[in-house]
C-alpha cells in the first residue's frame, strides 16, 4: 500500500519561512514526478511545484518562482518544499502527490496526473 505522509506545516509570519517533508512508502518514486499542491478555502487545487526524477528537472508555479524550492532524496524517497519569504496568499492545506508512472513536461502540473496523495498539512502565514 502506497503512503505520502507530510510534515512540517505550521503558523508562520509573512516574510517568514516554513519547510515541508513528504515521505513515500510501499514503492518507490525514483523515475517518476513528486509535487506539491495546495488549496486555500473555497478555491481549487493549484499546482506549486515539482520535481520530475526521470529527467532531474524542477517545476514552479508562478506564484511561488524565487520563493520556494523543492528538493528530494530519491534513496529515502522524499520530497521536501522550502518556502521562504512567505505571504499571506500562501495559506493553503498543502498536498504531497506523487506519480505512478513516467509522464512527459506536459502534465507536471496537472494535478489529475498524480496517482498518490498525502493528506495534506495546513500551512498558515499571518499578516
Amino acid at each position: 500500500q502506497v503512503q505520502l505522509v507530510e510534515s512540517g506545516g505550521g503558523l508562520a509570519q509573512a516574510g517568514g519561512s516554513l519547510r515541508l517533508s513528504c515521505a513515500a512508502s510501499g514503492r518507490t518514486f525514483s523515475r517518476n514526478a513528486m509535487g506539491w499542491f495546495r488549496q486555500a478555502p473555497g478555491k481549487e487545487r493549484e499546482f506549486v511545484a515539482a520535481i520530475d526524477w526521470n529527467v532531474v528537472r524542477t517545476y514552479y508555479a508562478d506564484s511561488v518562482k524565487g520563493r520556494f524550492t523543492i528538493s528530494g532524496d530519491t534513496a529515502k524517497n522524499m520530497v521536501n518544499l522550502q518556502m521562504n519569504s512567505l505571504k499571506p496568499e500562501d495559506t493553503a492545506v498543502y498536498y504531497c502527490a506523487a506519480s505512478g508512472r513516467i509522464f512527459t513536461e506536459a502534465f507536471v502540473t496537472r494535478n489529475v496526473e498524480y496517482d498518490y496523495w498525502g493528506q495534506g498539512t495546513q500551512v498558515t502565514v499571518s499578516s
